[in-house]
C-alpha cells in the first residue's frame, strides 16, 4: 500500500508533467499560429497587389522559448538585422565567464556569425536578471551577446528579432546588384528603401512628426552619422549627421 508521503510525491511529479506539457503544447500552438498569420499577410499582400516584393518576403523564425530550444542557434549561420544595437562582451570559453564590465563592441550591419553556444549568466549586482547569451567567435576570440532572459522560470528570448537564419541575399535577391554593392561597403545611396538601408547603415532613429510620404531617419552608423530624408519610401537626401 503507497504511504501518504509517496502519494503525494507521485501527485506533485504528474503535476509537474501537466505543465511542462502544457507549456509545450502551447508554444507548438503558437508557432502553428505565427505561421499561418505570416502565410496570411503574404496572401494579402500578393491580393492587395504591392509594388514591394520586399512585402512578400518571410524570413524564417525559430520561435525559442528556453535555453534547450534556443540552441537551435547553433545549426545554421545567423545575420545581424539592425547593426550598431546589441552590445557583445568578452567571453572567457574555458572558465564559461562573461566579462559583462567591459563592453566589447556592437554587431555590425548584416554581420555573420556562427553562435557556437547559448548559455545563462547573471551580470554583477543581486537585482540583475539572468540574461541568455549567444556564444560566438570573432577574429580568434570568443564573445557572448545577450538574446533574452530569465526571471522566475519563465524565459522571454528575443532571438528572432535580433537574427536572420537565412541568408539575407537569398531572402532578398530580388534587389539589383548595385544595392547589395552599397550595402557591403555600408553606403546608402539614393533611391534605396529604408530597409536597404538599414542592411547597410544598422539601426536607425526616426523624427517625431514624419508622414506617409516625407520620413526623416537619423542613424549613428557606427560613429560616422548620416541623416537620411525618404521620399515616398526611397532616399532622397542623404547628408552627416551630429
Amino acid at each position: 500500500m503507497i504511504s501518504p508521503e509517496a502519494r503525494q510525491r507521485v501527485q506533485l511529479a504528474l503535476v509537474v508533467a501537466l505543465v511542462i506539457a502544457g507549456l509545450r503544447a502551447g508554444y507548438i500552438f503558437y508557432q502553428r499560429h505565427e505561421d499561418l498569420l505570416d502565410a496570411e499577410r503574404q496572401k494579402q499582400a500578393r491580393s492587395v497587389g504591392y509594388s514591394n516584393p520586399d512585402y512578400y518576403v518571410t524570413p524564417k523564425k525559430l520561435y525559442p522559448y528556453d535555453l534547450k530550444s534556443a540552441k537551435q542557434l547553433t545549426q545554421q549561420p545567423v545575420w545581424v538585422k539592425e547593426g550598431y544595437r546589441y552590445t557583445y562582451y568578452p567571453y572567457d570559453l574555458a572558465h564559461r565567464k562573461i566579462d559583462f564590465e567591459h563592453e566589447a563592441g556592437l554587431l555590425l550591419p548584416i554581420e555573420q556569425l556562427a553562435i557556437k553556444d547559448v548559455v545563462t549568466a547573471t551580470p554583477s549586482g543581486a537585482r540583475q536578471r539572468r540574461q541568455v547569451m549567444a556564444v560566438f567567435q570573432k577574429e580568434g576570440k570568443s564573445y557572448a551577446v545577450p538574446i533574452g532572459f530569465e526571471a522566475d522560470d519563465q524565459y522571454k528570448i528575443y532571438s528572432d528579432e535580433m537574427f536572420f537564419i537565412e541568408d539575407p541575399r537569398e531572402l532578398y535577391k530580388h534587389w539589383p546588384v548595385d544595392v547589395w554593392q552599397a550595402v557591403a561597403q555600408h553606403e546608402v545611396k539614393p533611391g534605396m528603401n529604408e530597409m536597404q538601408a538599414d542592411f547597410a547603415l544598422g539601426m536607425g532613429v526616426p523624427d517625431a512628426g514624419d508622414t506617409s510620404y516625407s520620413k526623416t531617419v537619423r542613424y549613428p552608423n557606427g560613429g560616422k552619422p548620416l541623416v537620411i530624408v525618404y521620399h515616398d519610401g526611397k532616399a532622397a537626401e542623404i547628408k552627416p549627421g551630429t
